[in-house]
């Protein structure tokens, strides 16, 4: 049996990749997915706003503070410019915001009345809005020193002097943001999910080609058992999803540098045990097949719907209530939950979820092994 069952893996294997465009369909296709989950997050990443300073108030010790605060702001970049010359760059397009300090802005700040400073920008507040905010804060505590000296100037001077150089520091640490790598590794994984279904019907759509062309009588001719053929389809199916899954996880890790979150011989044997229902689910699919044309309908009809019920294209947390509840008998949504488990650190979880997967990929298989063993024609599988 394993003599036999080695030779139809490889006389399996060996027709599966006889054609160009099979190794674009079972190994370029899940590059292209992760590829296209890099586009798509590619401009989630807002650039840095940048800021033409015009000070005009001259060596004005508040101007300049007040410069130099803004160009110490997080994701500002700022240049010191003329007032023409920055109008001219944000007509262009070059720069978002012009900060302008106009003369005698330090003296009205110092009275507690901050007048001549504006900012400007053709893309509205969209772009304003950091800024001025910042601003308001930083501006309403120099308001808040003058109207505490009351008027004297020298007592200003000292409050706002010990305001500049307070001994109150804040230090800050920033923390790294995943986000946008983990929604970029879940969609990668979730267009892999797709590929990884429709590459399993299509491998195990041989059974039922093989039948239509007589291969398979000729091959039941020989002492090889019916049963040894399915599994050999079988084990040809695992073998391609594997390297599928291998080459996807590379490219995303080790090409485009995308940080899944968890380690990745967890991330590859949960898909590859998701590999395990899709071939259950193929083989299924088969069986209630009685043609190719007639497992290429049914597949289409099976696998998109359920895949954008689950949550592959997109979050299931933007689906409505009911959506979700259907998404819940989709063994899609059960690898993707897990992968969110393992990524957020719920371990507990995972049994649970590793258990339904394995109860879905019996029933499929049990579902399969009835219809085939049922079947009134002769030249069935089992």
């Amino acid at each position: 049996m394993i003599k036999d069952l080695a030779w139809l893996f490889g006389f399996m294997l060996r027709g599966t990749f006889r054609k160009r465009s099979s190794w674009m369909l079972y190994l370029g296709l899940p590059v292209v997915g992760v590829l296209t989950s890099v586009l798509l997050y590619s401009g989630t990443q807002s650039p840095p706003l940048r800021v033409a300073i015009v000070n005009e108030d001259g060596a004005a010790r508040i101007a300049a503070d007040t410069a130099a605060y803004v160009g110490g702001l997080r994701e500002v970049q700022v240049q010191e410019l003329g007032r023409e010359e920055a109008k001219k760059e944000i007509a262009s397009g070059s720069l978002d915001v012009a900060l302008l300090l106009e003369p005698g802005f330090s003296a009205a700040a110092a009275a507690g009345h901050p007048q001549g400073i504006a900012l400007e920008s053709v893309k509205g507040a969209s772009v304003t809005a950091y800024v001025k905010s910042m601003l308001d804060a930083y501006l309403s505590n120099v308001a808040a020193i003058s109207r505490a000296a009351d008027g004297d100037g020298a007592a200003f001077e000292a409050m706002y002097a010990a305001y500049r150089d307070g001994a109150f520091k804040l230090t800050a640490e920033s923390a790294r943001d995943t986000s946008v790598a983990r929604s970029m590794s879940a969609q990668a994984i979730g267009f892999l999910i797709l590929f990884m279904l429709m590459s399993a019907v299509n491998l195990s759509e041989m059974l039922l080609k093989s039948r239509e062309n007589r291969t398979y009588l000729r091959i039941l001719s020989s002492p090889v058992p019916a049963g040894t053929y399915v599994l050999a389809n079988t084990l040809v199916n695992l073998s391609v999803m594997a390297v599928q899954i291998a080459l996807a996880l590379g490219v995303m890790r080790f090409g485009f540098g995308i940080d899944a979150g968890m380690p990745l011989a967890e991330l590859g044997a949960l898909l590859l045990l998701f590999g395990l229902v899709s071939v259950s689910l193929s083989l299924a699919i088969v069986a209630f097949s009685r043609s190719s044309a007639m497992a290429s309908a049914l597949s289409n009809f099976i696998i998109t719907p359920s895949c954008l019920l689950a949550g592959c294209f997109f979050p299931a947390s933007i689906m409505p209530e009911t959506i979700r509840r259907i998404g819940d008998f989709m063994p899609q949504r059960w690898v993707l939950t897990s992968i969110d488990a393992l990524q957020s650190g719920r371990y507990a979880d995972i049994p649970l979820h590793i258990a339904v997967l394995l109860a879905f990929a019996l029933v499929f298989f049990l579902a399969a092994a009835f219809k085939l063993g049922r079947s009134d024609d002769t030249r069935s599988f089992v």
